[in-house]
């Protein structure tokens, strides 16, 4: 089990990465929220986070995060993270549409924000690229193509 701020943070990240959401569950704050930036989700109490993990990991069976670094202040952890996977599975649109699977990979890096209380995740604020993984699902054309 996790000790530290960051212990729990990167307990966050490798239960993603094995799927095991019983185990994430246990590290969320009943009342803790995640803002997904690029996706404009604001994901509200320690279910809606399970369950959009769980739908980044139907799109990305095999997907994972690789915690390149992480820094503390106080309570909050900021973990740099490249994720990658291949997307064999239907994606969730934020507007609740499903994108078919493509089969192609992704890499991109992404940042999380956690705040810590009490060994749980109170507050997570997740930055990533998601032109950047669209561009590499093939759905949208590279900005500086269109120029």
């Amino acid at each position: 089990m996790a000790d530290s701020a960051v212990d729990v943070a990167r307990e966050s990240i490798e239960c993603f990465n094995s799927g095991d959401f019983d185990r994430m569950r246990s590290l969320l704050a009943d009342d803790s929220y995640e803002d997904e930036y690029a996706t404009q989700r604001h994901l509200d109490g320690a279910d809606a986070q399970v369950d959009a993990a769980r739908g980044w990991k139907q799109a990305f069976p095999d997907g994972r995060g690789t915690v390149r670094g992480a820094c503390v202040d106080g309570n909050t952890v900021t973990l740099e993270i490249t994720w990658s996977g291949t997307q064999s599975g239907p994606m969730r649109t934020p507007d609740g549409r499903e994108m078919p699977a493509s089969n192609r990979s992704v890499t991109v890096d992404a940042c999380q924000v956690m705040e810590i209380e009490d060994g749980k995740v109170r507050a997570t604020r997740h930055y990533f690229d998601l032109m950047t993984l669209l561009q590499q699902l093939g759905v949208m054309e590279r900005a500086g193509a269109a120029v």
